[in-house]
This record gives C-alpha cells, sequence and structure tokens, in this order.
C-alpha cells in the first residue's frame, strides 16, 4: 500500500486496481510449522473490541476531528506533533509499517539491497514484493523502522504485505518462510513495547494468533475470508475490518454481520482519505 506521496497523483489507477487482483500461487496447506510459544515481555497496550478505528494516509494533515479511539497514520509521513496531538484528545496511534514489500518513494529505499527487491506489486505502481525468506539482509531496516514508530510515539505497528507466500513475487517464499517472518515482527514490536496487528494474512490466523495482539483486515466480506479471523475475537482480542467503497455503496450491506462477528467495521474510500463511515 502506498503512502501519500504516492496516492495523490496516482488515483487514477484505482480502476486498475479493482479490476486486476494480484496474481497468486497455489498455498502449501500441507506444510504447517509449530512456532515457538512467546517469551514474556514488556507489558505494551493492546485495543480492546469494539473500539472505532480510523485509517488515513492520504489529504494530509490529519483529519483530527474524525471521532475514532485510534488512528491508523503512515509511519513516514506523520510528525511525531501530529502524534503528540492525538494523543492530547485521548486518542491511541498505530504506525503504518509496509513489511513485505519495498516502496520506490520510502526515505530509506536506497538502503535495501537489490537482490531482495523483487516482482512488481500489481495495482501499486512504485511498490515491490521483498524476499521475506531472506529477511536477515534487511532486517536492520525493518528495526529502524520500528524504532522510527518508538520515537514518534506509534502505541502500535500494522505491518502490512505479510502473506507474500500466497503471490507471484519472483522468490520462492514458502508457508514457513512467511510463518518466521511473521513471529519475528512481532518479536521486534513486543521488544520495543509497540503491539503489533496482523494484516491480510488469514490462514496463519491460528499459528500467528498467540504473537499478535490484534487484526487488520481488508475485504474479507468480498473474499468470504471475515470467520478466518474469528479466532482473535476468542481469545479477547480486536479485529478491524475495512471495506471499501468500489465494493460496497453503504456500509449498511456488511456491518450487520461484521457486528455479529464482533469486529470493529468502516467503510472507506480505497485511497485512504479522511472520509469514513463506522459499523455502529
Amino acid at each position: 500500500m502506498a503512502s501519500s506521496q504516492t496516492f495523490i497523483p496516482q488515483i487514477s489507477f484505482l480502476i486498475f486496481f479493482v479490476l486486476t487482483l494480484p496474481s497468486c500461487t497455489p498455498i502449501e496447506t500441507s506444510e504447517r510449522i509449530t512456532l515457538p510459544t512467546p517469551s514474556p515481555s514488556l507489558a505494551w497496550w493492546t485495543p480492546a473490541q469494539g473500539l472505532r478505528y480510523q485509517i488515513q494516509f492520504v489529504d494530509y494533515p490529519l483529519d483530527l476531528k474524525v471521532e475514532a479511539d485510534i488512528f491508523e497514520v503512515d509511519l513516514f509521513e506523520t510528525p511525531a506533533e501530529t502524534v503528540e496531538a492525538l494523543h492530547g484528545m485521548g486518542r491511541r496511534v498505530v504506525c503504518y509499517v509496509n513489511a513485505g514489500a519495498w516502496e520506490a518513494f520510502r526515505p530509506d529505499a536506497g538502503d535495501f539491497p537489490q537482490e531482495v527487491i523483487g516482482r512488481d506489486y500489481t495495482g501499486w505502481p512504485g511498490e515491490k514484493w521483498l524476499d521475506i525468506s531472506r529477511y536477515e539482509i534487511f532486517s536492520d531496516l525493518m528495526e529502524k523502522r520500528f524504532d522510527l514508530a518508538v520515537e514518534k510515539g506509534c502505541e502500535a505497528v500494522e505491518t502490512d504485505n505479510v502473506q507474500g507466500y500466497r503471490h507471484s513475487t519472483g522468490f520462492s517464499i514458502s508457508y514457513g518462510d512467511q510463518l518466521t517472518f511473521n513471529q519475528w515482527l512481532s518479536e521486534q514490536a513486543h521488544k520495543r513495547g509497540l503491539a503489533i496487528g496482523l494484516k491480510n494474512d488469514p490462514e496463519q490466523v491460528n499459528e500467528l494468533l498467540p504473537f499478535f495482539d490484534f487484526a487488520v483486515v481488508e475485504d474479507c466480506a468480498v473474499h468470504g475470508e471475515c470467520g478466518m479471523y474469528l479466532p482473535f475475537i476468542q481469545q479477547g482480542k480486536a479485529v478491524f475490518q475495512i471495506e471499501y467503497t468500489d465494493q460496497f455503496k453503504s456500509a449498511s450491506q456488511f456491518c450487520l454481520q461484521t457486528q455479529a462477528n464482533k469486529f470493529s467495521g468502516l467503510l472507506k474510500n480505497r485511497w485512504l482519505d479522511a472520509i469514513v463511515y463506522f459499523c455502529d
């Protein structure tokens, strides 16, 4: 997912995005990896179920008038002063980190080794998949991003594109590789006192549930995947369900099921401006 520097000039690509789904490779459903139990660490804030969740990546400065409990903002684009202002209003802040794809417009883009930058991420110009099977090669860059989240005052991170094993990335990424990388991301967040949200990785929910504090899911009503995130609810963890206006004309078309699942639902424009409709 791109930042404000990409969304604004390239909204014309939205039609292309909607009509062109990323190509996927067969899921290695027979491969199951047992992850170790998370070790005790520092306490960190975790979102409760039923909170309002807002996400805005374009049309900065951020619209602070939105009545939401939690704001997800772009790590690089959002100044620390904005995070501080949200805290002053009693809001919590989640910082967006693209963990599984390289973005040409990021300030650290030139620091990634070429050998781990793969195929284009279909529908998002300037974005390419990363070879997370060799994440150690760029792990220091991800750690610096997490450090920046702490410096800016974020309480949590949402790590995007953590399901590359399902896609045509240009690399041989296995189910187990993805689990290992996602677990490592969780460890890096927690050692810094940050909560972490699992993004769009439904097949690995059961294995990763002990490591992630909440889930952020997109288009699960469209793809029939919402039920796969119910283990989070059963464990007392929040699920924030984002659906988009290119698929639904109103939130009422999906909110009844969202509320039945005890998810926090919201309807957004695909380019993630300030406009939001909540399921409450």
